[in-house]
């Protein structure tokens, strides 16, 4: 998607009220549904556990994230009954994510719970999936021209627009409201990204003091730092940048810290270990939006269960964004991902408090 059109789709769906915060929809315009509601009775679950269903996660890529979400998902499909039988990793690349899913589809799964890397490719490659009568429950994406209540089950994901306006409240705070930032974005057709962006950028329009000097599109998330160097090297008195998420943001860091620019902040979605520590040390990270991934599994877990049900689930189902900064990473990140700091944080958290 070229960068004026992805801007103008962005900046149409994430158009903000003057009076309201609007609510995150769907793809296709679908109305959210928050996460708490997604429920199975309890004989339902009974139903559940009395077949002998199989599951397989088709993930996208490795990541505190999806580490979190696979963690939750397999603990939602225990207390289902529902026996997971694979759990692959596409590092990223479509065509590995479409062999993923023709091994998966040999293992004859009752369901997939997959994060489509591109809906594009990923329509010709669920094609056989859904022919095939597999149940399915995408995270995020949605392959192209796959229909609700037919052919999936529901999407679960973020709050797109509280995580933009979140982000761009704390860069706009880390620089006390005044100074030109950059934007690094999604240059992919990627719908919870690109909107996450966009909201951002629209946000960001809110501050007088603050001027979006340059925006740069990302594809590949190994090229943050190159990216984020040459933002550098163009505009020596930039105070911010913003990464759309954790590994793009490792790589602008690395970049700040290469140009000694220890004055420059960074804010990012999605948790990760390497920000996280560079946060407490008092580096380059100055915020870090975060949705729930455990939460987030438990929940297609239970989106999965209903469509074993054939019983209707929400088209479009959203978990809260959490905002976190050095003071409140410990708690926030256990609710997030469901598991303690890892320890070379809890110790720079530690050696902090004893300043």
């Amino acid at each position: 998607m070229g960068t004026r059109r992805w801007w103008l789709t962005g900046m149409l769906a994430v158009a903000l009220s003057a009076h309201a915060q609007p609510l995150s929809r769907g793809p296709h315009g679908e109305q959210p549904t928050p996460y708490a509601a997604v429920v199975l009775k309890a004989s339902d679950i009974a139903a559940l556990k009395r077949k002998p269903y199989r599951a397989a996660l088709v993930m996208h890529t490795s990541s505190d994230f999806s580490s979190a979400l696979i963690a939750g998902a397999r603990k939602g499909f225990a207390e289902l009954g529902i026996s997971v039988v694979a759990v692959t990793d596409a590092g990223m690349d479509p065509q590995k994510q479409r062999t993923d899913l023709e091994t998966v589809m040999a293992l004859k799964p009752d369901l997939i719970v997959s994060l489509v890397i591109d809906p594009v490719s990923g329509a010709i490659a669920f094609r056989p999936v859904v022919a095939a009568g597999v149940k399915l429950v995408f995270i995020s994406n949605v392959p192209q021209g796959l229909v609700h209540g037919r052919d999936y089950a529901g999407i679960v994901t973020d709050d797109y627009l509280a995580m933009g306006q979140t982000a761009a409240d704390m860069l706009a705070s880390s620089i006390k409201g005044k100074g030109d930032v950059a934007l690094i974005y999604h240059a992919a057709n990627y719908f919870v990204t690109n909107q996450r962006d966009a909201a951002v950028k629209q946000a960001l329009a809110r501050y007088p003091g603050i001027r979006v000097v340059a925006t740069r599109g990302i594809s590949n998330q190994q090229d943050g730092e190159v990216i984020a160097s040459a933002i550098l090297t163009q505009y020596p008195k930039l105070s911010a940048i913003y990464a759309p998420w954790d590994s793009i943001a490792e790589g602008v860091t690395a970049a700040a810290r290469a140009a000694g620019r220890r004055d420059l902040k960074v804010v990012t979605m999605d948790l990760g270990a390497a920000n996280a520590l560079d946060m407490v040390k008092g580096g380059n990270m100055a915020g870090i939006v975060s949705d729930l991934p455990y939460e987030m599994g438990q929940t297609v877990a239970r989106m999965g269960g209903l469509a074993l049900l054939n019983r209707p689930a929400p088209a479009f189902v959203t978990v809260d964004a959490v905002r976190i900064d050095s003071a409140n990473l410990s708690t926030q990140w256990q609710r997030a991902l469901n598991r303690e700091l890892p320890a070379a944080v809890v110790q720079a958290v530690a050696r902090k408090g004893a300043r």
